[in-house]
């Protein structure tokens, strides 16, 4: 809540005293909850699935205010699942990474959920254009690559990456609460696309290639005995 909400009230405080030109919040797709419909646009109902999404919820309608009582240039920026070298080990990619490295197994909560994964790369181009363009002062914005995959597939795709050949396992401590857990997410991007003329250019499999090389070269950051929540 303190960084979530009172954070983004700090910044849209500064950014209205100090005149500046464009303010990009970041939002999360977790705002949307599970899909009630895909693929997902702008005007998808926000659902406070977790407390997470709800302080972030609250962070998009500070911003949104700002816009309509006080004219602060802000566009709210939905990124789906950024994925990339440097990434946290609390992510699922790396964590499935670190483990195919690591073990004999790979652990997972649940499998079925599905995401929307989009490189780093693609998401840094992404605010890029935003920043650059002037038609998306006010606006929601999504970015994201447009591809669906569950979280069971996606081991799978790593494993095939690495040239690795192990058990995916659901494992009961990793799993999340059940209300809680957001079983689908798909992103429309095409809104992106008319406003900024963007659009990804990578593919997951070359996503998950660089990402594998730069944490297989610094493994020493991760820690594949411990659960990181």
């Amino acid at each position: 809540l303190r960084t979530n909400a009172e954070g983004t009230l700090n910044v849209l405080q500064a950014a209205l005293e100090a005149g500046i030109e464009k303010v990009l919040h970041t939002s999360t797709s977790e705002v949307y909850g599970t899909a009630q419909y895909v693929p997902i646009d702008e005007r998808h109902p926000l659902q406070g699935q977790s407390p997470y999404s709800a302080t972030k919820i609250a962070a998009d309608q500070l911003a949104e205010a700002f816009h309509r009582s006080y004219g602060l240039p802000v566009t709210i920026v939905r990124p789906f699942n950024t994925f990339g070298p440097r990434q946290s080990a609390r992510a699922v990619i790396p964590t499935i990474i670190v483990q195919a490295l690591s073990c004999d197994r790979i652990k997972l909560g649940h499998l079925a959920p599905t995401r929307d994964f989009n490189f780093v790369r693609d998401t840094v181009a992404g605010f890029l254009s935003l920043a650059q363009s002037p038609g998306v002062i006010g606006e929601v914005v999504n970015i994201g690559s447009g591809r669906e995959i569950s979280i069971g597939d996606l081991a799978h795709h790593i494993l095939k990456v690495l040239g690795k050949d192990l058990p995916i396992e659901e494992d009961a401590a990793r799993v999340r609460p059940e209300k809680s857990e957001v079983d689908r997410l798909l992103a429309d991007n095409s809104k992106s696309g008319k406003l900024t003329g963007w659009k990804p250019q990578y593919s997951l499999e070359e996503g998950l290639q660089v990402t594998a090389e730069w944490i297989a070269q610094h493994l020493d950051r991760y820690r594949s005995d411990v659960y990181t929540i």
